[in-house]
């Protein structure tokens, strides 16, 4: 019951937030959002075939597959912010993202598994660093190209 709760909250508190950002600044950063989730979902599918980790609580029927709660919750809105306050600044933003990524790995990800939520498996938490660090890199290439489509207002 209070990982259901745990993981709702994951899910939906992180869209609050974005309460907090103008309709401009969604507008442009919600793209890389999006696709950021569909690359974690790409991921989650590899690391679901290679059995990478094991997903034991789940909100959704195909939880077990995809961790809905982070790809879309708080991975999806935390990219959001992480790029409205650092594209910016290349080196700010390679900086903050190995910092997040590594609480990621090191931290949040062996709290989930105390708590019965999901476990690595057939990855240690410096691959999966190199997976999620490695991503930051293509998601901000992304953005960068993307920007350049945008009219400026």
């Amino acid at each position: 019951m209070i990982t259901n709760i745990l993981l709702n909250i994951s899910l939906f508190l992180p869209w609050v937030t974005l309460f907090f950002a103008s309709k401009q600044t969604i507008k442009r950063y919600m793209p890389v959002t999006i696709f950021t989730s569909f690359l974690m979902t790409i991921i989650f599918q590899i690391a679901y075939t290679y059995k990478w980790w094991f997903i034991h609580e789940y909100i959704v029927p195909w939880g077990y597959m995809i961790d809905v709660s982070f790809a879309y919750g708080i991975f999806a809105v935390g990219t959001f912010w992480i790029f409205r306050l650092t594209s910016h600044n290349f080196l700010l933003y390679t900086v903050v993202n190995l910092v997040l990524d590594g609480i990621m790995c090191f931290i949040a990800l062996p709290t989930l598994e105390k708590l019965g939520i999901s476990e690595y498996n057939h990855i240690s938490p410096w691959q999966y660093l190199l997976v999620t660090y490695g991503l930051s890199f293509v998601i901000y290439f992304y953005h960068k190209w993307q920007e350049k489509i945008f009219i400026k207002d």
